[in-house]
């Protein structure tokens, strides 16, 4: 294997690495389903032999992100209409049962905490740092999480957590958006201080909804 330089971190096996850079690709749009994922321009681009690149094929045609055709190769399939539709529905599903739980079941350190995250994401939002604002946004939905006081829950949610990441990186990728995710938070906030569950739950429900508007313009599913 080549020297592969700097490109890869020391905390995940080298097959790791490359699946996380092809998986992100594919679900960014990058490549275009139906488009061909060539080992040689991949072992040219990162600098490293053919060996990991097969293992990382094999992952993600686990993962369902790619398709391997004897004789051709491997081909993207990123999202489709029906995943977005699935990966929502199994997000509203859940994560209003979790606003849910966690207003019953919130304290006053969690709330606070949650309260923070939204301040945080108001002061970078106003700054169109996208980055930032996504970090915060996956750990405004940590604390609900947690309040939930539920480990299943947990578990069940980090059972899917890298698509939920990758489709929140490429929206949040969009500064257009931003202003809007920020407001839908703080409903949610609200609406948790308040102890309102049915406010809670539909505030929730609101912001999934918009979310999976704007993946389907993003990855231009009709």
């Amino acid at each position: 294997m080549a020297d592969n330089g700097d490109i890869f971190s020391s905390s995940f096996s080298l097959t790791d690495e490359i699946v996380n850079i092809i998986r992100d690709r594919i679900l960014k749009g990058e490549y275009k389903i139906g488009e061909k994922i060539k080992e040689t321009q991949i072992a040219g681009e990162l600098r490293v032999s053919r060996t990991p690149i097969r293992e990382a094929f094999k992952q993600l045609e686990n993962e369902g992100l790619i398709d391997y055709i004897p004789n051709r190769g491997c081909f993207a399939k990123g999202f489709t209409k029906q995943d977005i539709e699935d990966l929502y529905a199994v997000r509203k599903a859940l994560e209003v049962l979790a606003v849910e739980w966690a207003v019953n079941r919130i304290d006053d350190k969690q709330l606070k905490e949650l309260k923070e995250q939204s301040d945080l994401m108001e002061f970078y939002t106003l700054r169109n740092d996208q980055k930032k604002v996504l970090e915060i946004n996956a750990d405004f939905h940590n604390v609900i999480y947690n309040a939930t006081g539920s480990r299943f829950m947990a578990q069940i949610l980090r059972s899917y957590k890298d698509y939920i990441n990758q489709t929140r990186k490429a929206i949040f990728y969009e500064e257009q958006y931003l202003a809007d995710i920020y407001e839908e938070h703080k409903r949610i906030l609200v609406a948790v201080t308040e102890k309102d569950m049915e406010k809670a739950k539909k505030a929730m429900a609101d912001h999934l909804d918009m979310s999976q508007k704007r993946a389907e313009m993003l990855y231009n599913i009709k």
